[in-house]
């Protein structure tokens, strides 16, 4: 799965990259993206417009909010059936600009407590890495979005991120990763028209072309949002 994030791109840098001038009024780089926080996104509905919507998605028709909880994530190999999400792949598609992601670690000890004392014991715990491109460059997931109107008539635009098989690298780390595009299938993603041929897209991306290494447990906390949590640490593992 996908549950946490890096956009961490001054608004220059957004311009140039993304052609799209940004406000910092309105925008700030983000180092600790997670679930129902307002993201930056690029939608199909307005391809030269930076939009914020509120990570996990909840599809039109849902009566609950909390269902976006359990849909910051969708699955490539499904999305054309499940109800979810086979509407929002034919007509709601966005790009989620990112630096880099997270992802944890776990090895056979994770998350087991070793009794050593009545009082004491010693507990082994997942280790967080970021993964991003070896040249540094903001890239995109892949991405659907929906538009949900409660009750008392208030708007939230949500959206999630489509995750694959993983690719050499990740396959290290955890048994899923997020869709990244190509730059150049950018555009072809967000166009306004139904295209299933889009389903050749959701693929592993080259592993010789990312990077990853451990950081901090710091990035445990979305509160933490702040340059040092991608910073490298040992691996211990």
């Amino acid at each position: 799965m996908c549950g946490r994030f890096s956009f961490a791109f001054e608004d220059a840098l957004i311009l140039e990259r993304f052609g799209i001038r940004v406000r910092t009024a309105i925008y700030k780089a983000r180092y600790n993206c997670a679930p129902s926080q307002n993201l930056a996104v690029i939608a199909n509905d307005a391809p030269d417009t930076l939009k914020f919507f509120r990570w996990g998605l909840i599809p039109s028709w849902s009566k609950d909010i909390s269902i976006g909880n359990k849909l910051i994530n969708a699955r490539a190999e499904t999305i054309t059936e499940k109800p979810s999400f086979k509407n929002a792949f034919r007509n709601r598609r966005c790009l989620v600009p990112a630096t880099g992601f997270y992802e944890w670690k776990r090895n056979s000890t994770d998350m087991t407590c070793h009794v050593r004392t009545n009082k004491d014991m010693t507990c082994h715990v997942p280790t967080p890495y970021h993964i991003g491109m070896k040249n540094g460059d903001a890239f995109c997931f892949a991405g659907l979005w929906d538009k949900w109107i409660s009750g008392e008539g208030g708007i939230i635009h949500s959206f999630t991120i489509i995750t694959t098989s993983p690719n050499a690298l990740m396959a290290q780390i955890h048994d899923r990763m997020p869709v990244i595009l190509w730059r150049r299938d950018e555009q072809r993603w967000i166009a306004p028209d139904p295209d299933p041929s889009l389903v050749e897209l959701l693929k592993p991306f080259p592993p010789e072309m990312m990077e990853a290494w451990p950081v901090s447990k710091l990035v445990n906390s979305p509160g933490n949002d702040v340059p040092e949590i991608m910073d490298r640490v040992p691996d211990l593992l």
